[in-house]
């Protein structure tokens, strides 16, 4: 742009000398030129054709639960107790009753806990103009009664078709006399940061709401759960928006408003929707089948960084470790193991650990999919059948309520290395950290704070499983295998980690 001015400036050209500006013109010939750079798209002069359009077809959401009322109750005092009046009086007060006239009489039975209604409001937007209304699940819970409430005033009572807590999404339907203002959504997945959104609902109760901004930044993980995958906005977004919609320029929603970080309970310019892409094959799931069909591998796993990546070898931290692998999940027939790192599902690249519960939840339960993970410094295939991700949760659940009696007895003996104190795991040991009979391995008595493992939190009654993947079963095979790997020059030791309840891990620690 500078050369462009200078050149163009007629006043300036002539105190050039001819030799400069016939050297400048040749530079300009022989460099290619740069790319012109894109010019920002100006902001639009209004969004009032936009909100026009859409704003019909966005609802409040009115949910009302019964539930126990939580007021103090005087206890039932024996008559005569001392201070029995000043009791009386206090837990009168406490419950809003006067002091004067017949309330300020003695009652007879003290009041019970009564149930009452507790209501609330929300957002939501019709996407099938026969009645089909999409909000989030933490705004119905469990109501017993839910009105939609439309731009018209009209109100019409909902059911639930369905609800998902993972993603927090949940399916309405109402009973219109005539069709209603329907949108659709739009592919989340081409918004770029930067681009126009806009989002309406019912914030404090104040329906019809319009608020606009830009999309800040996409693949939010804020820890809410599983999926995580938010985009992040600046529009302007507060208590009562969650279930709205957030629409692109052209009027489709490509998110749910869901959540806002804010140390003051309204917007400060932090704002996270589901995108249309994580939600709409979970809408279409439970309007087919009323509840969610998601695809289970079968697997824990965990993140890999770049120490553990080391210590097996893989370059860059990368990946999903499994660290279990479900006995009577898909995983286990087709060959998967602890400690293999799953680098690609059906095709996809697993770029960290938490790219993998997406894939997989949004495959087809009974899909065959190719996984490729690195076992042993070696990229190997394989082929797994995935399972219903539901069916693996109810039998976790059957599976924790199983109690076995099983003790080992044995002579504890204790070593020390990598910073920590080692005894076999015999019956005294397990009674002393509680820790459930099917863990196996050596056990944690004592752990260097200022140690590469007690940075890495690994602590006492913690279980070593584990050293390279290679099971360790008294504490002489903990320094044995150490030693082993300093004579390999090795620089990490890769720990399978169980804690007392049997939830297991991966730590890489440093031999040096």
């Amino acid at each position: 742009m500078g050369v462009r001015m200078l050149i163009s400036s007629k006043s300036e050209t002539k105190s050039f000398t001819r030799p400069f500006v016939a050297a400048l013109a040749l530079c300009l010939a022989i460099q290619p030129l740069a790319p012109v750079m894109a010019q920002a798209r100006s902001a639009p002069e209004s969004f009032a054709d936009l909100a026009e359009n859409v704003s019909s077809a966005v609802v409040n959401i009115s949910v009302a639960q019964t539930v126990d009322d939580k007021r103090v109750v005087a206890p039932n005092l024996p008559p005569g107790t001392p201070f029995d009046d000043l009791f009386e009086e206090f837990f009168r007060r406490r419950q809003g009753q006067g002091g004067n006239g017949e309330d300020s009489q003695r009652p007879g039975p003290r009041q019970q806990p009564q149930q009452r209604r507790s209501s609330s409001l929300g957002s939501g937007f019709v996407i099938d103009s026969a009645g089909i209304v999409i909000t989030n699940n933490h705004v119905i819970g469990d109501a017993n009664d839910i009105t939609v409430i439309f731009t018209d005033g009209q109100k019409l009572k909902a059911e639930v078709i369905g609800k998902d807590a993972k993603v927090d999404v949940a399916v309405l339907r109402v009973k219109p006399d005539k069709p209603l203002k329907a949108v659709k959504f739009g592919d989340s997945e081409k918004m770029r940061v930067g681009q126009w959104v806009m989002a309406v609902g019912n914030p404090f109760g104040l329906g019809g709401t319009v608020t606009a901004g830009i999309v800040s930044a996409r693949n939010r993980n804020i820890d809410s759960g599983p999926y995580d995958n938010y985009i992040q906005t600046d529009a302007s977004i507060n208590k009562g928006n969650s279930g709205g919609p957030l629409f692109n320029m052209d009027g489709e929603v490509i998110g749910i408003n869901t959540a806002i970080l804010s140390p003051s309970g309204g917007s400060v310019g932090i704002g996270f929707a589901t995108p249309a892409a994580t939600v709409e094959p979970i809408i279409a799931q439970l309007m087919e089948f009323g509840e969610t069909r998601r695809g289970w591998l079968g697997v824990r796993i965990q993140n890999v960084d770049d120490a553990i990546a080391e210590s097996l070898k893989l370059g860059s931290a990368r990946g999903a470790l499994v660290a279990v692998v479900d006995e009577k999940g898909p995983g286990k027939p087709a060959g998967l193991k602890a400690g293999d790192v799953i680098l690609t599902f059906d095709g996809k690249d697993v770029k960290e650990s938490r790219d993998l519960p997406k894939l997989v939840a949004a495959a087809p339960v009974g899909k065959e999919v190719a996984v490729v993970v690195m076992r042993d410094g070696k990229q190997m295939p394989l082929k797994v059948v995935l399972g219903r991700l539901e069916d693996g949760e109810k039998q976790a659940s059957l599976d924790k309520k199983a109690v076995t009696d099983e003790t080992k007895p044995g002579r504890s003996v204790v070593q020390k290395a990598l910073g920590m104190e080692f005894s076999s795991l015999d019956a005294e040991a397990r009674k002393k950290f509680s820790i459930k009979e099917s863990v196996k391995g050596v056990v944690v008595t004592s752990v260097d704070a200022n140690s590469p493992a007690g940075e890495k939190r690994i602590v006492p009654g913690d279980t070593i499983v584990e050293i390279n993947q290679e099971a360790v079963g008294k504490p002489s095979d903990i320094a044995d295998r150490t030693k082993a790997l300093k004579d390999q020059g090795r620089k990490m030791a890769l720990l399978l980690v169980a804690n007392a309840a049997g939830d297991v891990r991966f730590v890489a620690l440093s031999l040096e």
